[in-house]
């Protein structure tokens, strides 16, 4: 039964998370509540989210709405603060994340709240101080926790003056390509329960 529910937890996650960010809210604390141990909860979300913004971004690019050779830069940058962020969490201890993780949680609630610029910006996404640090930093924390990253990068890109059906895009594409990071972390660190990740990402994927 529990599979069932994380199914349409992996189902309400990823549409939330694409449509606006912070699908992460749904899907971690639901895992949490379900007893799922924390880094495990986390590489589950990883590993979700890595196969979900892979199809987003597979969607996407058929639709012509992304275009690959303009943001192809995200993926080196987004990678390395993903592996840099799950690093870092897989050394925190069990107690010690569980008590992080209620800090981080009230924080993605709050950033959920503040109101974005408004998406009527046209200019094109280049690599400079203010995104590759953004999109680094972003990463890191995707990789060390997750819940909230869509929503940071949506302000992101709002800030950067970037239009919304393109902003969408290119948080899927940093969103995979921090996942894939940490994914490969947290899945080598032995955190990564099978067949809760499974019954996430196939809601996920839906």
């Amino acid at each position: 039964m529990e599979y069932v529910i994380l199914f349409f937890i992996g189902v309400c996650g990823t549409t939330l998370g694409t449509i606006a960010g912070g699908g992460g809210l749904i899907s971690l604390p639901a895992m949490l509540l379900l007893g799922v141990p924390i880094h495990s909860a986390i590489g589950a979300n990883k590993v979700s989210n890595t196969v979900s913004s892979f199809s987003s971004i597979l969607h996407l690019t058929l639709k012509k709405q992304l275009s690959l050779k303009q943001c192809v830069w995200i993926i080196p940058v987004s990678l390395a603060g993903g592996i840099s962020g799950s690093y870092i969490a897989t050394n925190i201890s069990e107690e010690k994340m569980g008590i992080l993780a209620v800090f981080l949680l009230l924080f993605a609630f709050i950033t959920s709240f503040v109101r974005k610029k408004s998406f009527f910006g046209e200019e094109s996404l280049k690599p400079n101080k203010i995104s590759i640090t953004g999109l680094y930093m972003i990463g890191s924390y995707d990789g060390m926790f997750g819940p909230g990253q869509g929503t940071l990068m949506l302000y992101l890109f709002s800030f950067l003056n970037i239009a919304y059906i393109k902003a969408v895009g290119y948080v899927r594409l940093a969103t995979f390509s921090s996942c894939i990071g940490a994914a490969t972390t947290y899945i080598l660190s032995g955190k990564v329960i099978w067949p809760v990740t499974i019954a996430l990402l196939l809601g996920s994927v839906t």
